[in-house]
Formats: C-alpha cells, structure tokens, sequence
C-alpha cells in the first residue's frame, strides 16, 4: 500500500476507438515537458503502428502483435486481449521499473488500446489498473469525442459507459471533452449540469421524436429516466474541455488531476484498504472454515473429545525422554522368570567356580569319545 512518501500520480486514458486518445497522450507529455515536469510515459497498445510520443515502457518491445495473432490463430480484438494478457504477467517488474524513478518523476501517463473493452473489461486490464492503484494515487482520464456526441442518444451511450468503468476501476475519473477545436463543449458541460437543457436537447431531436416533435415513446422514456438516474453519476465528476490538437484546456486538465488525486488519498485509498482488509478476513475464515471441515472428516475432536482420536500425538508427554524406554525399577516389584523353577540356578559370584568345573568335565569326556571314534574308524580302514 501507499506509505507517507510522495507517490507519482499514475493517469491512464481510456476513450473509445477515434476519440484522440493517443494524440491527447501526445499532447499531455508536450505539455509536461514544458512545464519542465518530463512524465514517465507508457503505451499498453500492441497494435499501434508508430506513437507521436516516445514511451519509457512500450508493450510492444514484449510482445509481437502480428505473431501473436499468427501462433494463436486470434483476430484483432482477441490478439489485444493476449497481448496485454502476456504482459500483464510482468506487471510487477513494471511496477518496481516506475516505483525506482518517483523521486524524478510526478506524474504516470499510460495509453491503452482503442478497442476499449479490450483493456477495461480484460482480466489483464484489471490486474495492470489495479496494480498501479494498489501502488500510486490513481487517475481514470475518460476521453470523449465531442463531436460525435452531440446527439442525445450518443451522449447518453457515452455516459453510461464512463459510468460503468467509474463502478468497474473504483477510481476517481475525470471526463474529457477532446476536439473542442472543431465543436465546443459548451452543449455537454449543460447538459451534465442542467437537466432540463438535456430534456429541451432530447424534444428537438428527430431521432427520438417525430418531424412534429412528438414523442416515439419508448426511446424517449429510456433516455430520459437514465439521464435522472446518471445526476448523482455527474456529481461525483470533473469535466475538462480540451483540444490534443492545439493544446487548449491542458492546464486545467492538470489542475483537476491534483484535486482527484488528492480525492484518491481522502476517499478511494481508504475504500481500497477496507476492501482488502475485508477480501483477508474472508480469506482467513475461509481457511479455518477448511480446516474445521477436514478436522471433521478426519474424525478429530475438540477438548475432552481428543482422547477418542487415535493420534500419535495424542500419546506424547512433554517427558518422553526423546523416546527412551524407561528401565523398571528396583521398587517396582520382583521380577518375572522364564523358568522359575530353576530360580537357584542363576549364575552369581558362589556358583562360577563350580559351573567351571562342569564346564571342564564335559570337555573332557567329548574329547575321550572323539579320540576313541578317531582309533575306531584307522582301525577299519587297516582291515580293508
């Protein structure tokens, strides 16, 4: 997790296909570096062409897109996915590369694909959000095409995805309203704002009414109830009207980076230390409601119980002597005789003398009976 030590702030762009997001990237880091506050700059699009940038970490030096997609047999889309996929599984050296360069660095700058759900709803695209945000105050920049959505019905479309990646990534997010210099955001920045302008924009639009202005119904109630559900959506957003193509509105882009990340330290890192601190203790139940159950299948009981279980342990004491076997003692009884009938028989110092001689006696008597068979069997021999 983050620790008091200043952090880079970490802003990775996501915008649909077209919507100047690699040239707003182009443009952020001119920007920086006039500033003279250079970015740390990184492109996760494998199948870009050529960048008007030139990043510090480029996916493409790990992975070859065109191979990826001849090995694999994958289209577009699906090369992206495993693409990001492979790099994804050396995110964590990525991490470190970026976390040793932040006492030069403020500020992060990532560009993802253009086929936007590639990344954002990609299992690799969470771990690489979620491993910079784990590590670095964290900013979405959600770029918007403006002058394709000066229709409603786009408009809405657009917004319900932003809001779907603000409730996907759990980061804050600013909305930027690129190419302001071919149409101005004036009409999207009211509509945000002012619920009745929006109601206005969606009568006069033929796409949802007749030529006489009268309702289509359907359509027109969706778009309308989603647009009041979408009000406490906006609330929680800054919205900055900027031009990639002039440099228009980039000070103010920067400005509202700095409030959302000094939102990430106040409210989002905070959320994200319950919610890892609530996926540990989940995981720690989980591991003793495991163990209980296999305690249970192997038939071990708790307190008094323990003494029915037939374990090894169980018949261990803390003085086992590093299993010796404990010798009896003189106090403990007389001991018990195979043959108690001979007791008297015993060997001790008064009968050695005499078991001695019964010792010599039987040699001798062998050896007289061995000397006669020896004589006996030459004899025989001399007679044949």
């Amino acid at each position: 997790m983050l620790t008091t030590e200043k952090k880079p702030a970490t802003i990775i762009c996501i915008g649909m296909a077209g919507s100047g997001k690699t040239t707003f990237m182009q443009r952020l880091n001119a920007h920086l570096h006039e500033k003279k506050n250079p970015p740390y700059v990184l492109n996760l699009d494998p199948a870009v062409l050529k960048t008007p940038y030139s990043p510090n970490i480029d996916i493409r030096d790990s992975v070859n897109y065109k191979k990826v997609m001849q090995e694999y047999g994958l289209g577009p889309n699906g090369a992206i996915v495993t693409s990001l996929n492979l790099f994804s599984t050396k995110v964590d050296q990525v991490i470190k590369l970026v976390d040793s360069k932040g006492d030069k660095i403020k500020n992060v700058i990532v560009d993802t694909p253009g086929q936007i759900e590639c990344f954002v709803w990609s299992a690799s695209g969470s771990i690489i959000t979620e491993s910079f945000a784990s590590t670095f105050p964290t900013v979405i920049a959600y770029i918007v095409d403006t002058p394709r959505n000066t229709s409603p019905t786009t408009f809405m479309s657009n917004m319900l995805y932003a809001c779907s990646i603000l409730y996907k990534t759990k980061l804050p997010m600013i909305v930027v309203f690129n190419k302001t210099d071919v149409k101005k955001a004036d009409f999207a920045v009211e509509w945000m704002q002012d619920f009745e302008a929006f109601q206005m924009a969606m009568m006069n639009n033929k796409d949802l009414n007749g030529e006489d202005g009268s309702s289509s119904g359907y359509m027109s109630s969706l778009v309308n109830s989603m647009s009041l559900m979408l009000e406490e959506f906006y609330s929680q957003l800054d919205v900055v009207p900027c031009s990639a193509f002039t440099g228009e509105g980039f000070d103010g882009f920067m400005d509202a980076v700095d409030k959302k990340v000094d939102e990430y330290h106040e409210f989002y890192e905070a959320e994200r230390d319950r919610i890892l601190k609530e996926k540990e203790e989940k995981e720690k139940q989980r591991k003793t409601e495991s163990l209980d159950k296999l305690m249970k299948d192997m038939d071990i009981k708790k307190g008094e119980g323990a003494k029915d279980s037939e374990v090894l342990s169980d018949f261990e004491h803390e003085d086992d002597n590093n299993g010796e076997v404990d010798r009896d003692s003189e106090d403990e009884g007389e001991r018990q005789y195979t043959f108690p009938e001979d007791r008297n028989a015993e060997v001790s110092e008064n009968t050695d003398a005499e078991l001695q001689a019964r010792y010599q006696a039987a040699f001798e008597d062998t050896a007289k009976d061995a000397s006669s068979k020896t004589a006996e069997t030459i004899a025989n021999y001399i007679r044949q």
